[in-house]
């Protein structure tokens, strides 16, 4: 029977007794609480109950708990009470189960007839495997980045910071190696161009006598254009030493190829007179 229709027939007489599966608050239990000829019935197997079938839980209603003043019930009663399991699919996020779980302590953790504040929700009498995310908060609580941080990025933080340790104990090698690393190639910018200045010493002291002075001056555009070039190098504060010395370098290098130029001009013009 539905309750409406079990009350009524309650109430007339037409039955003994009747089972609700409702909270205490529901309107037809406040009702036939308080009228006389109507009482709770008393299940003194409760526990022996709720250990054979998982899904009952043996709960005490505590004497007075209806109206203190009129101390109603007089006694402590023993009920039986079916347990409310929020169920989710397993490929559900466990993100989205820690809201759950957390939003189910907010709404059902206060006290009330059957329970002190915090005791639901729980973990027990359930049929259903728990969830890990759903284990995890019954054991530990709830996150305690929660408190400081934005939801996303305090779960982020509590799902991925086995994967975070792994990586600092990668870096922390690399933050060795890579400051060398910074150094080197910082100063191969400047560096490659001393393979330039060997190339424009080589291809002058290679020249035969009759074509130094041809090659001193092809060799000193191109040392011009080097320079050009160095010049509009762009490096960190820290290095511009090395940066100077380069130009320095190619300015040594223009004056000894000027000096060869000159001699080889000296020669020439000793064997035409």
């Amino acid at each position: 029977m539905e309750n409406t229709a079990a009350t009524v027939a309650l109430l007339s007489g037409k039955i003994d007794g009747m089972v609700f599966s409702s909270a205490p608050e529901g309107l037809l239990i406040q009702m036939l609480l308080q009228t006389p000829g109507i009482r709770l019935f008393s299940f003194s197997q409760a526990e022996a109950y709720s250990r054979r079938f998982p899904f009952l839980s043996s709960v005490t209603l505590p004497r007075g708990i209806i109206n203190l003043g009129r101390n109603q019930p007089a006694r402590d009663i023993q009920l039986i009470a079916p347990t409310a399991t929020l169920v989710a699919r397993e490929d559900l996020h466990p993100a989205l189960i820690d809201l759950f779980v957390q939003a189910a302590a907010e709404i059902h953790g206060a006290p009330g007839w059957f329970q002190r504040s915090g005791d639901f929700p729980n973990a027990y009498f359930t049929e259903i495997p728990l969830a890990p995310s759903a284990e995890k908060f019954f054991k530990n609580g709830p996150p305690l980045l929660n408190r400081y941080l934005p939801f996303w990025l305090a779960n982020f933080f509590d799902r991925m910071w086995l994967v975070m340790v792994a990586l600092g104990a990668l870096l922390l090698p690399l933050s060795r190696v890579v400051p060398p690393l910074y150094v080197w190639k910082v100063r191969s910018r400047i560096y490659r161009w001393y393979g330039q200045l060997r190339s424009v010493e080589v291809a002058v002291e290679e020249a035969s006598d009759a074509d130094k002075r041809d090659a001193c001056i092809h060799q000193l555009l191109r040392l011009n254009e080097i320079e050009q070039r160095v010049n509009q190098l762009t490096i960190p504060l820290s290095f511009a030493e090395e940066l100077y010395e380069l130009r320095s370098h190619i300015n040594f290098v223009r004056k000894r190829i000027l000096w060869l130029q000159q001699g080889a001009e000296e020669s020439a013009a000793a064997q035409a007179s």
